[in-house]
């Protein structure tokens, strides 16, 4: 089995090019967030070959990384979508407000701009916890039930890792994850914690990405 143990963090045409080519023949990770959070793990490629990623600790895979192993051969890695709750408000205060309660209870969160918004502009994506729904309900924010690769922001102090965002292009394959947290969010947090979040977006789709 094929060991994947450094991310790369550049890409040559020439391996751009490979990769394009690889993803034509379904030689690439659809991975969703909950095993992109992880350094090792075993994965099933969209054509179905068994992989292993062994990694340092260097942060949460991001949709569009690029694994290399020692063999030289590249694997790239696509933010699988997956089921989650989209939060939307009439105006960027009351968004505002909703993703300053979700930051207060370390909410793993989305910013986003990309996607079809209407009139609202902008949104919040989060896994699906429908405490959390209704308390966003009860301030007064729009929620519904979607599906999207989902890329949380990560820590404001994590360098290098900061191009989270939420891919539009779309992927011809019939998987649904559904993720439920635990509903226990009655964490006696003093509302003081302040979480800011920096959303930008890059470009650099080389091919696009399974995870068993």
């Amino acid at each position: 089995m094929k060991i994947f143990n450094t991310r790369l963090s550049t890409i040559s045409d020439t391996q751009k090019a490979q990769l394009a080519e690889q993803y034509k023949a379904d030689d690439y990770l659809l991975l969703d967030f909950d095993t992109r959070q992880h350094s090792r793990f075993r994965a099933i490629t969209v054509s179905g070959e068994a992989v292993g990623v062994d990694l340092p600790r260097t942060g949460v895979l991001k949709g569009d990384d690029v694994l290399i192993n020692d063999l030289g051969e590249l694997m790239q890695v696509i933010a699988k979508p997956q089921a989650v709750t989209k939060v939307t408000a009439d105006d960027d205060f009351l968004l505002m407000k909703g993703a300053y309660h979700l930051g207060n209870r370390h909410v793993p969160l989305m910013f986003d701009h990309s996607f079809d918004q209407g009139d609202a502009g902008y949104a919040l994506y989060f896994e699906n916890d429908h405490v959390l729904a209704q308390m966003l309900e009860n301030l007064g924010l729009h929620i519904e039930s979607t599906s999207v690769p989902f890329e949380p922001e990560t820590g404001a102090y994590q360098t290098g890792q900061g191009h989270a965002h939420g891919h539009s292009h779309s992927h011809a394959h019939s998987h649904s994850d559904s993720h439920s947290h635990k509903e226990s969010h009655d964490h006696s947090h003093d509302e003081s914690h302040s979480h800011g979040h920096s959303y930008s977006h890059h470009d650099a789709h080389v091919g696009h990405s399974n995870d068993g």
